[in-house]
């Protein structure tokens, strides 16, 4: 059975990516992924906050823009900036599947100039995590979106490897931005990002911190885009955020996805439930006949005959009269 895939130009055995979390934080981990058949990686992101705080650091006369001083010191990251680098030419060095670094940024600056040392060290790839949450009420958002594409061509300028882009739903309009990313010189879409929301303990007055895992409801907006993208624009499209079961990830590929990440369903159930994905898909095209993922991709995209207002305002009209019919006769 032929599962092989391409995300940002590269070639991997399967559709099946492990996307940036603390399994890819290590190279034990990275080299346990690999033999599981995780077909690439995203490490863990390098921040923007951290390179700018190191650099103040050895020269505190510099001036920076920006407020930076609520973030943590750079010793409390995962990694240095420059043990960072290390990493990457370790695990090139010890595993053979892509590695795809991940800066994580807000704002256009001289800390883009980084790509190119990841790119130096080895990285077959880098994803940009941006994470432009508007703060200020008085902020445009033509501007953000401006700011946002400055930070992906002031990478784009660093650097010749693949660039791809792990973008949040909320812009005004999700494909103009995508057709923005593409002019910029970007290789391919991850969608979506997930702000990491807090909550609150209602007895301790106190804001709660914490991450929970996704949930397969969790690919729905995904799915929806990445139907409507699919063929649309010159993109690879990875779907990532509620990818549980092998079921999720042959409803996003049948949807146009190049791609799934994973890292929820591998955190709750293990590296060992790679394989177990792997396989389910397989024993699914062998029961549909198909014997290459380029056979159904996008076949229920809106290129493969869906129209778009079925995966978006036409769903919803239908739901209501559905909802509304089983109220007038509920046997």
């Amino acid at each position: 059975m032929n599962l092989k895939a391409t995300y940002l130009g590269l070639s991997l055995r399967s559709p099946i990516i492990v996307g940036a979390s603390p399994l890819s934080g290590s190279l034990e981990g990275i080299q346990e992924l690999e033999k599981a058949g995780a077909a690439a990686v995203v490490l863990p992101s390098l921040f923007e906050e951290q390179i700018v705080k190191e650099a103040i650091a050895e020269n505190p006369y510099l001036d920076f823009s920006g407020n930076y001083s609520e973030f943590p010191m750079s010793s409390e990251y995962l990694l240095t900036s420059e043990s960072y680098l290390d990493f990457i030419r370790e695990a090139k060095r010890k595993a053979r599947i892509p590695i795809i670094a991940s800066l994580n940024g807000r704002s256009p600056g001289w800390w883009c100039r980084y790509a190119k040392q990841i790119e130096e060290a080895g990285a077959d790839g880098i994803e940009l995590n941006i994470y432009p949450f508007p703060l200020d009420i008085n902020q445009p958002s033509d501007s953000i979106e401006m700011d946002t594409l400055e930070i992906v061509r002031l990478v784009r300028k660093e650097i010749q490897i693949p660039l791809g882009v792990k973008i949040y739903p909320y812009y005004t309009n999700v494909g103009n931005m995508a057709q923005r990313f593409q002019a910029a010189g970007v290789n391919g879409l991850a969608l979506f990002n997930r702000f990491l929301q807090p909550d609150i303990d209602v007895e301790n007055f106190e804001i709660k911190r914490g991450i929970q895992l996704g949930t397969s409801r969790d690919n729905r907006l995904a799915l929806s885009w990445i139907a409507f993208l699919y063929n649309r624009l010159k993109l690879d499209l990875a779907a990532t955020g509620g990818v549980m079961e092998a079921v999720d990830a042959i409803r996003l590929i049948l949807a146009g996805a190049s791609v799934v990440m994973v890292c929820s369903a591998i955190l709750e159930k293990g590296i060992g439930y790679i394989p177990v994905m792997e396989k389910e898909i397989v024993e699914w095209m062998e029961r549909h006949r198909f014997s290459s993922l380029e056979d159904w991709r996008g076949s229920l995209s809106q290129q493969g005959g869906a129209s778009p207002s079925r995966f978006f305002r036409l769903q919803y009209v239908e739901l209501l009269a559905d909802a509304d019919r089983r109220r007038r006769n509920p046997l």
